[in-house]
């Protein structure tokens, strides 16, 4: 293969694989210092990794669980990938999950003896919508008074967290266990026909993280392949270019947190009807309720270079961290809170990493530059064709 055709390819594939493996590097550096830090507690820290894989790998069911735990975090990643696009930060989805869980509830409620067909889909649609209506506030508050994204989100937040207690201990809560003595703030056990269908025999593993795959690849195209997606990369790499071009920024602004919304929204809906009880609870306060994926599918998002379909297997190997964290609490015997510190260090580093994959690109853009590149050639001869646009814009992974 001709030297410079080769150099291109190399270059290209760095490019591709820089953004998921820097995060990946960061991911086993943290591990090493939670080894370190179970070893310090007195702890075995191989014995303790071994019931960390096997408890999140391991088999069949310890697969499902990690799957079931990776879902939500799928969902709200993806969604996060449209936000950070557009170059908007949405730190919203712990209320949108909640708005989204909500509104489906409330459908559920209503319609119970809908046919499943019908109102299992309903019941989504309306969790994205009510994600959607989240994310569509901040959205214009942002556009059109500049307001600050991330401090209106984490306020929405707060207002999500509170309407959830108020309505599940007055209006929505089950008014059966009322009148038995059971103050719990929860809904009755929801319709049957919403439940979401379980995939494989025994397990928990359900109808959601196909729901969450089908996502994030309808994502990649909405942002890889249609005008619109193209729009809200433009806008994201240059506001005042893309306005310049005609573009319409503030619409683009406003519908990029919107879709985020939608998506964290949808996987409200999708904790709902894959819970065990298949009631709303929020009996250990709403971060109970959403296990704090709101945040840690940023983390998702992140690890999978802001791409929807790095972001799937990411989602997997952080919601694995999640279950196997808890196998390794039992296997090591250390205290719980070392458990949540180590999941804190793994964030900590993979938002860290951003700077190294920074530094790496430069690695890569001063390679191009070099001999190897089509770039200051004297020899007159032709160079390979440059990357295509629609593979991305400049800083995708």
């Amino acid at each position: 293969m001709d030297t410079r055709i080769s150099d291109w390819v190399v270059q290209r594939v760095l490019r591709r694989v820089m953004g998921p493996l820097v995060p990946l590097a960061a991911t086993i550096t943290a591990l090493l210092v939670g080894a370190a830090m179970v070893w310090g507690f007195g702890g075995d820290p191989v014995e303790g990794y071994r019931a960390m894989f096997t408890g999140a790998f391991g088999g069949i069911s310890e697969f499902a669980d990690t799957t079931v735990k990776a879902t939500p975090l799928l969902l709200v990643g993806v969604g996060i990938c449209i936000a950070f696009r557009a170059s908007v930060i949405n730190i919203g989805g712990e209320g949108q999950i909640i708005a989204g869980a909500l509104l489906s509830t409330v459908v559920v409620l209503a319609l119970p003896d809908l046919h499943r067909g019908a109102l299992l889909p309903l019941a989504l649609i309306a969790g994205a919508v009510g994600g959607a209506c989240m994310g569509f506030i901040p959205g214009v508050l942002k556009a059109y008074a500049n307001v600050n994204e991330i401090l209106s989100t984490i306020m929405l937040n707060i207002v999500a967290g509170y309407m959830m207690q108020y309505l599940l201990l007055g209006p929505m809560i089950d008014k059966a266990a009322v009148e038995a003595g059971n103050h719990i703030a929860q809904t009755k056990r929801l319709s049957e026909n919403a439940d979401l269908p379980i995939l494989l025999g025994d397990t928990q593993m359900n109808l959601g993280i196909v729901i969450g795959v089908a996502v994030a690849i309808a994502v990649f195209f909405l942002l890889w392949r249609t005008s619109l997606g193209y729009e809200i990369r433009a806008v994201g790499g240059s506001k005042d270019a893309s306005r310049y071009a005609g573009m319409k920024v503030e619409r683009r602004i406003v519908q990029a947190l919107t879709l985020s919304g939608m998506m964290s929204g949808l996987g409200g809906a999708v904790l709902v009807f894959s819970s065990v009880a298949h009631r709303l609870s929020v009996e250990s306060g709403p971060a109970g309720f959403t296990q704090l994926a709101g945040f840690n599918g940023i983390v998702a998002a992140l690890f999978g270079g802001l791409h929807p379909l790095w972001t799937i297997p990411a989602a997997i190997l952080f919601g694995g961290l999640l279950v196997g964290a808890n196998a390794l609490q039992r296997a090591v015997q250390v205290a719980t809170p070392l458990v949540v510190a180590l999941s804190g260090l793994v964030v900590v580093f993979v938002v860290s990493s951003d700077r190294a994959v920074r530094w790496a690109r430069r690695v890569v853009e001063q390679f191009e530059g070099g001999e190897g590149s089509d770039t200051g050639r004297s020899d007159g001869a032709v160079a390979p064709p440059a990357p295509s646009p629609s593979g991305g814009q400049a800083g995708d992974p």
